[in-house]
């Protein structure tokens, strides 16, 4: 045995070994040194528990394999085949291309961000992106965030600290990575206040709940969920009416930030400047159905904004100038009425015949090992946006002689640039709905390359 483990390389001679392709890699050495020690104690146990020595070559590719099933681990593009538009997991909504481009300038040098270039004094930060939001949203005022929790909680904090904030208990949800809306109202320093029940809550349940401590009525997008059937909720204008007659404040998080309307079945995906005509603030995130970066963003009366801007947490909280610039560049397409242009949009509003044929170009490259049909399917939107709700699609169904769906699913997300797809009766599904159509070219490549037996 001992003679056994003199014959394996050591960790410098491996490392010279794969020399050609470690080059090429993105990690940094120690990591690639650490893999590669790996791979020698592992040999080490095989042989103590019986094994033959390993062939150096077998070590080198099972180093080539750590070293890239590691590298994957980065932050880097991927195909979404799943047909989930915004999809969480995959970095939410894709943004314009065209936005990115100009962002470059912003990125690489200095800029404008806290800097009155008129005066030559040190100025508000993006002003005139919040002046676009508010006239996209028909609002007085808004803010900037990092993302739409952020959002929520400095809300409450600057406005309803010690004090009540009422909530529907049917509104009280639980949104990715466990993240539950009563802890968000607690973290803020306020009290929650239930009423109604899981299906029906009246006005006259908020308005028994009132009392002189309270100080926000607060209705919330019920996200990833639906409650259907027996069901009963007063209108945002009578909650509205409510909140001013008792001189309290009306705010709702909306979620989504839809300032378009998405292709559904009849569900009401309700409009930013639609529900802002009637509540005091509104919040919702950037990077859902309004299509861009990460924000939690906040519009409304100039007077609450003003009080939510002075609270300690905004510095805390506040975007950061690439996100500032791409949520710009974002409302100055929805002002214009140019929101046709935005990646989710068009994937949003593709027609089912379009589709096919991007699947059907698709099926024609099937390399060798794999087989595959066209069938009619359905794509969701996700991010928590339109629960239940459906976008019909046409998908390319995939299966394997030389492998099972769960190892085709991972020899496609082990290509360069990760295909991801989703697995349905006991097949690998490729949906052409949220795939960018420039990454048909590389879709093609992939299926062309086929699979080979293990």
């Amino acid at each position: 045995m001992q003679d056994q483990f003199r014959h394996l390389p050591s960790v410098q001679n491996l490392l010279q070994r794969t020399s050609t392709f470690l080059d090429r890699s993105r990690l940094p050495y120690p990591w690639i040194r650490d893999e590669a020690r790996l791979v020698l104690e592992n040999a080490r146990k095989e042989i103590t528990a019986g094994h033959p020595l390993p062939e150096i070559d077998i070590l080198t590719e099972q180093l080539r394999v750590r070293v890239a099933s590691l590298e994957r681990q980065l932050l880097g593009s991927v195909i979404n085949g799943t047909g989930v538009l915004i999809h969480t997991n995959l970095g939410r909504a894709p943004i314009p291309a065209e936005l990115l481009g100009r962002a470059a300038s912003v990125a690489s040098g200095y800029c404008s961000l806290e800097y009155d270039v008129e005066s030559g004094q040190r100025g508000q930060r993006a002003p005139a992106l919040e002046r676009l939001i508010s006239t996209a949203a028909g609002t007085e005022a808004s803010l900037v965030v990092n993302n739409n929790a952020a959002a929520v909680l400095l809300a409450l904090a600057a406005l309803a600290k010690d004090r009540e904030v009422i909530v529907s208990r049917g509104e009280l949800v639980e949104i990715g990575g466990g993240f539950r809306v009563p802890d968000v109202i607690a973290q803020s320093g306020c009290r929650l206040v239930e009423v109604g029940t899981t299906n029906k809550t009246r006005l006259e349940d908020y308005r028994g709940a009132v009392t002189a401590d309270t100080a926000v009525v607060l209705k919330i997008h019920p996200s990833n969920f639906k409650i259907q059937g027996f069901t009963e909720e007063p209108s945002r204008a009578q909650l509205r009416q409510l909140a001013d007659e008792n001189g309290i404040l009306f705010l709702e998080d909306l979620g989504s930030g839809a300032f378009w309307s998405p292709p559904t079945n009849g569900a009401d995906e309700p409009l930013v400047q639609e529900t802002a005509r009637h509540s005091h603030l509104v919040t919702f995130s950037g990077d859902k159905l309004l299509g861009g970066p990460q924000a939690g963003i906040l519009t409304g009366r100039s007077e609450v904004l003003a009080q939510v801007r002075r609270h300690p947490l905004f510095r805390a909280l506040r975007s950061d100038k690439l996100n500032l610039f791409l949520l710009q560049e974002l409302f100055l397409y929805i002002v214009a009425g140019r929101e046709f242009e935005l990646p989710l949009w068009q994937m949003a509003h593709a027609s089912v015949d379009t589709l096919r044929e991007r699947a059907a170009s698709w099926l024609q490259t099937l390399g060798p090992g794999l087989e595959g049909s066209l069938a009619p399917s359905q794509s969701t939107m996700g991010g928590g946006s339109l629960p239940e709700e459906t976008l019909p699609t046409c998908a390319l169904f995939l299966s394997s002689s030389h492998m099972g769906c769960e190892a085709l699913s991972k020899h496609f997300r082990s290509q360069e640039i990760p295909l991801i797809t989703r697995i349905e009766e006991d097949r690998v599904v490729l949906d052409p709905r949220s795939v960018l159509p420039e990454q048909d070219g590389m879709v093609q490549l992939y299926l062309r390359q086929g699979v080979m037996p293990c």
